[in-house]
C-alpha cells in the first residue's frame, strides 16, 4: 500500500473541494442572505487540512495499483462527505445537528436527494445553491474530474478510474488517454447542464431556480430549492423538460459520445441496455396512465403528464416530484419504488442495481430453465451480438448477493431503531438505490428519524454510490495484505 501517495493526493483534492466554497459566497454576496461566512470558514478548514496532508508528502509520486485506486476513491468519498457537511452545520438552519448536516452532504454527493430539512423555500440562497452544487458534482463523480486533472500533476488516473466508474464493465475508454475519457464525459455533462439550464429559464424559471435545478436534474439527484420540488411551479412544460432531460442522463454517457461523434442516433438504437431502459420505462408509464384514469385520479392529459413525470424520476433514482404519488391508487407507489432497483443504465449519473445487470440476471435466469429442460446443452448468455463471459455473469450474480444481503442488513437495523416496516423498507431502498423520496414516514424527508437511521442510510447511500464492492473490499483481509 502506498499511504504517502494515498495521503498525498487526498491533500491535493482537498484543496481543489476548497474551490468548489466560492460559488455559493458569491451567491450569499449577490442575494444578501448572510451565508456567506459559514462557507469562507469551510473553505479555510478544506484548504488547511488539504495542505496539511498535501506539503510533508509532495514529493511523493508513484504510480498507483489496482487496490490503491480502491483506498483513495473510499477515503476521498468519505472525507469529502464530512468536509461538505461543514457549511450546512455552521450555516443558517434550524433544528439541524451534526447528523443531519452528514446526511445532507453524503445524499447530495451521492446524488440521493433525500433530505431532513423541511422549510427549504426559506433558506439562504447560498445554502439552497450549495445543496444543488454537491449534487452536480457528485453526478459524473469528482473522481472522474480529478482524472482529468491529476495527470498534470503526476499521478497515474486509470486506477481511479476502474474504482469509482459504475457498472460491470470498468475497462472501456472512450479515448486512448484516461484523461482525454474524463474530459469528454465532462463535456458532455456540462452542454447538458447548460441545455437544461436554459430549458428551464425558457419556461419561466427564475435564472437561480433553471440553474439550481438544471444541476439536480442532470446529475439525476432531485434536490430542490423548494419543499414542493417541482410542483411549486405548477408547469406542465416544466416537468416535461425535466423527463426530457432525467431520461436522457440516465443513459450511458458513452453513447451520447457517439452520438455526437458520429453525429447518428444509430448508437441507441443499437445498444440492447439502452433499449431495454426505454422498455422499461414506456411499460410502466402506460400501467400508471391506465390506473389513474381507470381510478380518476386525474384527468387523461393529467395523467400522462404525471405518469411520465413520476415514471422516469422515481426509474432514473432522480427523486423529483409534482404531487404525492405515495397517495396514488392501489399498487402504483410500489410499483414506482421497485423500478428504482433498475435504475439509470451503466455509465449514466442514475442509481440502482443498473439496467445491464438486471438484464443479465434476468438472462441468467432463463438460461437455468433451459438447463433443466435441456442438461447437456451449453448456452451462452447474449447482449446484443455479444457473448457474456462467465466471469461477468458470477460478478453480477455476486453484486445482486451482497446487495441482497446489504438491504435487509440496513432494513432490520432501522427497524430495531423503532420504524415501521413500509418506511424501514423504503428508507433502505430509496437510499441504497440512490432515489431519495421513500413511503411511509420518509416520504417528504427524513427529518423524523432519529441519529442512528440517518447514520445508517448516509453509509448506505455511500454503499449505493460506489457501487457495494468499491466500499467492503475494505473488509476482506487480503486487500491489506502487502
Amino acid at each position: 500500500m502506498q499511504t504517502q501517495v494515498i495521503i498525498r493526493i487526498l491533500g491535493i483534492l482537498l484543496m481543489i473541494f476548497s474551490v468548489a466554497m466560492f460559488p455559493p459566497i458569491l451567491i450569499a454576496w449577490q442575494f444578501g442572505d448572510g451565508g456567506g461566512l459559514a462557507f469562507f470558514y469551510a473553505f479555510l478548514i478544506s484548504l488547511a487540512l488539504g495542505l496539511i496532508l498535501y506539503f510533508p508528502r509532495r514529493d511523493a509520486r508513484s504510480e498507483l495499483r489496482t487496490r490503491d485506486g480502491f483506498l483513495v476513491v473510499i477515503l476521498f468519498w468519505g472525507v469529502l462527505s464530512f468536509m461538505g457537511a461543514v457549511p450546512l452545520y455552521l450555516g443558517d438552519i434550524s433544528n439541524f445537528g451534526f447528523a443531519d448536516a452528514i446526511f445532507e452532504s453524503f445524499s447530495g454527493l451521492t446524488t440521493t436527494g433525500a433530505t431532513v430539512i423541511s422549510g427549504i423555500d426559506s433558506l439562504p440562497h447560498s445554502i439552497l445553491f450549495y445543496r444543488q452544487q454537491l449534487q452536480w458534482m457528485g453526478g459524473m463523480g469528482i473522481i472522474v474530474l480529478a482524472v482529468a486533472v491529476l495527470p498534470m500533476l503526476g499521478i497515474g488516473g486509470m486506477q481511479l478510474y476502474r474504482a469509482e466508474t459504475p457498472g460491470p464493465v470498468k475497462d472501456a475508454k472512450l479515448t486512448p488517454r484516461i484523461a482525454g475519457t474524463a474530459k469528454a464525459l465532462w463535456m458532455i455533462y456540462l452542454g447538458l447542464t447548460v441545455a437544461c439550464a436554459l430549458a428551464y429559464w425558457g419556461a419561466g424559471m427564475s435564472l437561480f431556480d433553471a440553474v439550481s435545478h438544471s444541476f439536480s436534474t442532470v446529475a439525476i439527484g432531485g434536490f430542490s430549492t423548494h419543499d414542493a420540488s417541482i410542483g411549486w411551479f405548477e408547469s406542465t412544460q416544466i416537468e416535461l423538460i425535466a423527463s426530457f432531460f432525467m431520461l436522457i442522463s440516465g443513459i450511458n454517457f458513452s453513447l451520447h459520445f457517439v452520438a455526437a461523434r458520429k453525429l447518428s442516433l444509430d448508437s441507441y438504437f443499437n445498444d440492447t441496455e439502452f433499449r431495454v431502459y426505454m422498455g422499461i420505462l414506456l411499460a410502466v408509464i402506460i400501467i400508471a396512465i391506465i390506473v389513474l384514469v381507470a381510478h380518476e385520479h386525474f384527468e387523461f392529459s393529467e395523467a400522462v403528464t404525471k405518469s411520465i413525470f413520476h415514471t422516469i424520476s422515481i426509474g432514473t433514482t432522480t427523486g423529483f416530484s409534482s404531487s404525492d404519488f405515495s397517495a396514488w391508487p392501489i399498487f402504483l407507489p410500489v410499483l414506482l419504488l421497485f423500478i428504482s432497483f433498475v435504475g439509470g443504465c451503466a455509465g449514466s449519473t442514475g442509481g440502482g442495481m443498473k439496467v445491464i445487470r438486471v438484464l443479465l440476471l434476468f438472462k441468467q435466469g432463463t438460461r437455468e430453465i433451459k438447463r433443466l429442460i435441456h442438461p447437456n446443452a451449453m448456452f451462452k448468455i447474449r447482449v446484443g451480438d455479444n457473448v457474456i463471459t462467465e466471469k461477468i455473469v458470477e460478478a453480477v450474480w455476486g453484486f445482486f448477493s451482497a446487495y441482497v444481503v446489504l438491504f435487509f442488513f440496513f432494513m432490520l437495523i432501522i427497524m430495531a431503531d423503532g420504524h415501521d416496516q413500509i418506511t424501514a423498507f423504503s428508507a433502505v431502498a430509496a437510499c441504497m438505490n440512490n432515489l431519495g423520496p421513500g413511503l411511509g414516514d420518509v416520504v417528504n424527508n427524513y427529518s423524523e428519524l432519529s441519529d442512528l437511521s440517518k447514520w445508517v442510510l448516509s453509509i448506505a447511500m455511500l454503499f449505493g454510490r460506489l457501487e457495494i464492492f468499491t466500499l467492503l473490499v475494505l473488509f476482506s483481509p487480503d486487500f491489506w495484505r502487502s
